[in-house]
């Protein structure tokens, strides 16, 4: 019989939540778009949806991403939304990168 193991058998947890970030920011937009929430304390999205040359619905979407895996945060402000970045998600993600350069760059060149 055939055993089969489970995602979280194969990786460590930070091995899981490292790539579920990485995951979220491999598009060029979710880049540009803590960018842009980096140089400002919030931004309403219909101000992201200005910035970027894309529809409003991408652009949710793409926020929705980020916000999921704790890059950013948002806040219900009437009928919009304020998003800004999330600065404990920052962190752990920096933490998480900086732990697989150093193991990264402990073996090669």
């Amino acid at each position: 019989m055939i055993m089969t193991r489970t995602k979280t058998e194969l990786f460590t947890p930070d091995e899981t939540r490292l790539a579920e970030l990485a995951k979220a920011l491999a598009h060029p937009a979710r880049i540009a778009i803590l960018k842009m929430l980096a140089t400002k304390n919030s931004c309403i999205c219909g101000e992201i949806v200005d910035e970027l040359p894309l529809a409003q619905a991408t652009v949710s979407q793409h926020l929705k991403e980020l916000k999921n895996v704790g890059l950013i945060k948002g806040e219900i402000d009437g009928p919009k939304v304020c998003y800004c970045l999330n600065e404990d998600g920052i962190k752990e993600l920096r933490l998480l990168w900086t732990a697989l350069e150093a193991t990264v760059m402990a073996k090669c060149c």
